[in-house]
């Protein structure tokens, strides 16, 4: 019986084996068109390629020389904004059509930064003239639109906050000229924050799928081939490290982008600092974490709905707040009219407040001038040019610098014009107000003012 039985296994063994053998010699005469080479990254590819575009923009750069004759006190502040020869250069990226039947392009802002022209080209080679809808430096987003009278091939929207550790994405874009270029990797990780040497950019998707100069602005799909980011090349010195900003982050800012033509920031009304040693003494707090509040404006939401000088916000939402950074970061990512939660210490007590964010007034500009400018303008008309002898025609007159402000150490005076605020031109009071509003929530601010007959670039410390 034993023998019987191990003679058994024997045979069905050999028989196994003769079945692989013949199995291996039919799958080896088989043809290639027997095996479905339609992978799902080749058909998500196929499927958003006609939507992604090549971007061409040209910008002219200029030699500023210091017209202070090399003073080191104004090397940082003063640049000549005239120029004898400029020159012109071409910047390449990537851009993805999101609608199709009214043309608008989603692309890095960075991409058409300094523009001059843009040119888009399609996957079947046809090339448009653009004009920018809007674009966002804080978010590194802009709206770009294609004046066509036929619909356009469109991407699928996805969704950014169902993404999961470890799945397949896809990037495609315009790497060092070469078009439609398709990379992929997986998701390595969410929330990153990327530190540059102008600002830090929050909660970004992180890839190990090359993504390098001219795939800027291009999609970071998933295996179905649905939009779920924008990639991001601004952190040069990553190796096999990839960053898109998640769609579902961008779909706020392509909104505002659209309807206003900037983003339009939520009102909350704190002055906040970081909670140092010194302060959590005070406050008695030697062992908790995050921001105190320094002011709350008049009338504001907050004030409204009760928050108070000296409470210490740990939480926004699910979001943990641990610094200023964290809480401006935030709040840029609100809503006008959206409703957040507050986590506070108040008095070593654990409270939660609710406040709905809303539109910061208009009519609040002037005071947010003086207070984080540290100037009061005026439009530029005949009585003021004739009172401070002004030549130009643009822009707003400077009437008075309040002292210890940044502008009053580095020499502006009553007289000076301010024409541009970061990435507004201003040519009236009400074009001051609206970007004076925008740029509340950072830190710093680029100026264009002109004295005389010449304009001079400023980067401005703003006050609290």
């Amino acid at each position: 019986m034993v023998f019987l039985a191990d003679f058994g296994h024997q045979s069905k063994r050999k028989t196994g084996l003769i079945l692989a053998l013949v199995l291996l010699a039919v799958v080896s005469v088989l043809p290639a068109w027997a095996f479905d080479r339609q992978t799902p990254v080749v058909q998500a590819v196929q499927k958003v390629g006609p939507a992604v575009v090549n971007i061409s923009s040209e910008y002219q750069i200029h030699n500023r020389p210091n017209p202070f004759g090399g003073n080191p006190l104004f090397d940082n502040f003063f640049r000549d904004f005239f120029e004898q020869q400029p020159q012109k250069r071409v910047s390449l990226g990537s851009g993805v059509i999101i609608d199709g039947r009214r043309g608008f392009i989603l692309t890095n802002a960075h991409v058409i930064e300094r523009s001059t022209s843009i040119k888009v080209t399609l996957q079947d080679e046809r090339q448009f003239d653009v004009r920018i809808v809007g674009a966002d430096p804080d978010s590194d987003l802009a709206v770009l639109q294609i004046n066509t009278d036929t619909a356009l091939p469109a991407i699928e929207m996805g969704n950014s906050d169902d993404i999961m550790i470890g799945e397949t994405i896809i990037a495609i874009g315009n790497p060092f000229g070469f078009s439609h270029t398709v990379t992929t990797g997986v998701v390595s990780a969410v929330n990153r924050s990327i530190n540059t040497d102008e600002r830090v950019f929050h909660d970004f998707i992180q890839t190990d799928a090359s993504i390098n100069p001219g795939n800027s602005g291009g999609p970071l799909l998933n295996i179905n081939g649905e939009l779920i980011g924008i990639n991001t090349a601004i952190y040069a010195k990553a190796q096999g490290i990839g960053f898109a900003i998640p769609i579902n982050k961008a779909k706020r800012i392509i909104a505002d982008l659209i309807q206003y033509g900037h983003v339009m920031q939520a009102w909350i009304g704190l002055v906040v600092q970081d909670l140092d040693s010194r302060m959590a003494a005070y406050l008695g707090l030697q062992d908790a974490s995050g921001v105190v509040v320094t002011q709350v404006e008049e009338e504001s939401p907050a004030a409204r709905a009760g928050m108070e000088s000296g409470d210490l916000i740990t939480a926004m939402g699910r979001r943990n707040v641990t610094s200023v950074d964290d809480y401006y970061a935030a709040v840029r990512s609100l809503s006008t009219g959206e409703t957040i939660e507050f986590s506070i210490l108040r008095n070593i007590v654990s409270k939660r407040i609710s406040i709905k964010t809303r539109a910061y007034p208009r009519e609040r500009a002037a005071e947010l001038a003086w207070r984080r400018l540290g100037v009061k303008v005026q439009p530029v008309d005949q009585r003021m040019r004739r009172q401070f002898r002004i030549l130009s025609d643009r822009g707003v007159v400077i009437t008075e610098v309040r002292e210890g402000s940044h502008l009053s150490h580095i020499g502006v005076a009553a007289g000076d014009v301010i024409v541009q605020l970061d990435d507004q031109t201003i040519g009236s009071l009400g074009e001051f107000s609206d970007a004076v509003i925008k740029s509340r929530l950072k830190s710093s601010a680029l100026l264009l003012v002109q004295r005389d007959d010449r304009v001079y670039y400023l980067t401005v410390r703003l006050s609290p």
